[in-house]
């Protein structure tokens, strides 16, 4: 990866845990980074069963399988950046919160939706 390092994804509870991220979803991930030319500060990665539960996360979220990531964002226009860069790359299922993007490539759950928090 060119713009991220593994520690980036780590679960707050398990050091090295960022180890655990599907290859493909960074790789698409540095692309949109690149693509985008601004930063993106990992919010979420990977997440063990505990810290999931802790932040409330979905029984079945994906940052548990390593496919998931929230990217911060504070204006209008890098939501707009990071949203269209995604969708670029070729993720197709994003969730926009007021200070966060989500995404993920989770196969095993609809493509081409985009929610909202």
């Amino acid at each position: 990866m060119k713009y991220f390092t593994l520690d980036e994804f780590d679960s707050p509870d398990l050091p090295n845990s960022g180890i655990n991220m599907d290859a493909n979803f960074l790789s698409m991930l540095d692309d949109a980074r690149h693509m985008a030319d601004i930063p993106f500060k990992i919010n979420s990665g990977y997440r063990t069963k505990e810290h999931n539960y802790k932040v409330g996360g979905k029984e079945k979220s994906s940052h548990l399988a390593g496919k998931a990531a929230d990217i911060a964002c504070s204006t209008s226009r890098e939501r707009w950046i990071i949203i269209t860069t995604l969708q670029d790359t070729g993720f197709n299922r994003i969730g926009i919160a007021n200070n966060f993007i989500h995404v993920d490539s989770d196969e095993n759950k609809s493509p081409n939706v985009i929610w909202t928090y």
